[in-house]
C-alpha cells in the first residue's frame, strides 16, 4: 500500500508539522508501507513521469522543531512571493496514494480546506473531514458550537482585534484573562493577561496573527489533555509547565514542560475528563482521531474545554502518542491505526 504523508505548508506551526511528517513517515515504512513524504508548500519540482517511483521504504531524516515560529515571510521570498499554499505536483501525488496521511498543523492543514480539496478528488485522507477541521480550528466558531451542545467551556467571546477595547474586555471576562488569535494552534499568539497594560499588548499579539481574537476568562487550577482514537478517550494526560504556561516554547523544547499520564486523577475526575473531551469530539463531527485540551477548575474540581485538535502533534513525545502508549499502543501501531481508520472512514462514504 502507498500512503503519501503531508507536512510543512505556510502555517506558524510549519515546523511541528515537518517533525511529525517525517517520523509518521518512518513509523509507516516500519509497519510496511511504501511512502512519499513531501512538503505540502514546496511541493515536488520537475516534471514526474510516475509517481509511483516517489513512494520508497527509505527512512527520511528527522526534523529539529527550534525554540521559535519559523519565518514565513523569510520562507515566501525565497520562493518567489509565491503564497499558493500548495505547490507543485502535490495533489498528483495525493491522487497516486492509496491513504494520505495529513501531518499539518494549523493554517490550510487543519482548517478544512486541503480536506475539501482531497475530497474533490476522491482522496482517502486522515482525521475528520473539511467541517470538523473548520470548527475545531476556528476558535470562535468552535465556542459557539460546543457552548450550544452544552459542553463545559470557560465565559468568553470573539471579537475583530482591531475593534476589542480594555474596558469591554474587563467589563465580559474580567481579569485574569486569556487571550487567543482565533485559527493558531500550538498556542502560537497566546497571552495569559493580569493586567490592563498586559491586555493591550495580548491583543496586539493575537492580531499579529489573526483578524479575529477570543477572549476567555483564565481558569485557575490543572491543565489536561485527553486523546480520542476511532470514538475511545485514551488516557488524560497532564501538563504542568517548570515555568509560565504551555506555550510554543515550553510546547517543543525539551526539559520545559512535565507531562504525566496516565494523569494523577480519580476515577470520577478521569471519567468526568473523559466525557467532556467525547463530548467536544462528537458536537465538532471529528473523525478517526483527535485531541481535547480541557481545564480543571481549582475552586469546583469541574472540567472546562479549551480547545479541540483535528490534526494534534505525532512526534513519539507529543501528548496523542504518550496516552496511547499509556494503554499499551506504541508509535508504529499509532499510526497504522490512524490509516485503517481513514480507509474505513472512507469506506462507510462509498457504501
Amino acid at each position: 500500500m502507498r500512503i503519501a504523508v503531508l507536512a510543512g505548508g505556510l502555517s506558524p506551526e510549519r515546523d511541528v508539522s515537518l517533525a511529525s511528517g517525517a517520523l509518521i513517515a518512518r513509523a509507516l515504512i516500519d509497519g510496511g508501507y511504501d511512502v512519499a513524504l513531501a512538503d505540502v508548500y514546496m511541493g515536488i519540482k520537475g516534471k514526474i513521469g510516475d509517481f509511483g517511483k516517489l513512494f520508497t521504504r527509505e527512512k527520511p531524516e528527522l526534523y529539529i522543531i527550534g525554540s521559535c515560529e519559523p519565518d514565513l515571510e523569510a520562507l515566501i521570498a525565497s520562493n518567489g512571493g509565491r503564497r499558493a499554499p500548495v505547490g507543485e505536483n502535490i495533489i498528483e501525488l495525493c491522487r497516486a496514494a492509496d491513504v494520505v496521511f495529513l501531518a499539518l498543523h494549523g493554517g490550510m492543514g487543519e482548517n478544512g480546506q486541503l480536506q475539501a480539496t482531497l475530497d474533490s478528488f476522491d482522496v482517502c485522507y486522515t482525521g475528520s473531514g473539511y467541517a470538523a477541521c473548520f470548527m475545531a480550528m476556528d476558535k470562535a466558531v468552535t465556542r459557539r458550537v460546543l457552548t450550544a451542545d452544552g459542553v463545559p467551556m470557560a465565559d468568553g467571546f470573539s471579537a475583530k482585534a482591531s475593534e476589542l477595547r480594555v474596558d469591554e474586555v474587563i467589563s465580559r471576562v474580567g481579569l485574569p484573562c486569556v487571550v487567543k488569535p482565533n485559527s493558531c494552534g500550538s498556542s502560537v499568539g497566546v497571552s495569559i493577561v493580569d493586567t490592563e497594560e498586559e491586555l493591550v499588548a495580548a491583543i496586539n499579539a493575537a492580531a499579529a496573527f489573526d483578524d479575529i481574537a477570543v477572549i476567555e476568562k483564565k481558569i485557575v487550577g490543572r491543565e489536561f489533555s485527553v486523546g480520542i482514537l476511532e470514538g475511545s478517550t485514551l488516557p488524560a494526560i497532564e501538563i504542568i509547565p517548570v515555568s509560565g504556561f504551555y506555550d510554543y516554547k515550553n510546547k517543543y523544547q525539551g526539559g520545559c514542560t512535565r507531562e504525566i499520564c496516565p494523569a494523577d486523577l480519580t476515577a470520577a475526575e478521569a471519567a468526568e475528563a473523559s466525557a467532556v473531551a467525547l463530548a467536544a469530539y462528537k458536537s465538532l463531527r471529528l473523525e478517526g482521531y483527535a485531541r481535547v485540551d480541557v481545564m480543571q477548575d481549582r475552586e469546583t474540581g469541574h472540567f472546562y474545554c479549551l480547545e479541540a485538535n483535528a490534526l494534534p502533534g505525532m512526534t513519539p513525545t507529543s501528548l496523542l502518542p504518550q496516552e496511547a502508549a499509556a494503554v499499551g499502543i506504541g508509535y508504529i501501531e499509532l499510526c497504522c491505526r490512524i490509516v485503517n481508520a481513514a480507509i474505513s472512514k472512507k469506506g462507510k462514504k462509498k457504501g
